[in-house]
């Protein structure tokens, strides 16, 4: 393996020195990297396949989900607002339970904060 390595290393030093890498398209530019670190080795490569397919994880489409009905909240009447603040606690409540992490490490609810906004202390 290490005589392979060694080939391998002598051909980019002389394709290096014949010029052969010098007008690639995006010379000079950053890499596009996905930082998969997080990632275990194992399952890089089905992660890959699933993101090049378009699938998106539960965590995420449920993090996106919740980040929209944020948004939405900030501009709304009270009544609708209680309807969509119930499904943003149980978007919370989904994602949470998905993540299985401890109960100190989820993403708070927003129900306690809304109702004292509402109705005072």
């Amino acid at each position: 393996m290490i005589c392979f390595q060694k080939i391998a290393e002598r051909r980019i030093v002389e394709a290096i020195r014949e010029g052969e890498f010098d007008d690639l398209p995006g010379t000079g530019q950053p890499l596009k990297l996905d930082d998969d670190s997080h990632v275990p080795e194992d399952l890089r490569i089905a992660y890959k396949i699933l993101k090049n397919a378009g699938y998106v994880p539960p965590e995420v489409a449920l993090s996106k989900e919740i980040a929209k009905t944020e948004d939405l909240l900030a501009g709304m009447e009270d009544k609708e607002k209680y309807r969509q603040l119930k499904k943003l606690n149980f978007l919370i409540m989904k994602l949470n339970m998905l993540r299985g992490t401890s109960t100190g490490l989820e993403k708070a609810q927003r129900y306690e904060k809304e109702l004292v906004e509402r109705f005072g202390s």
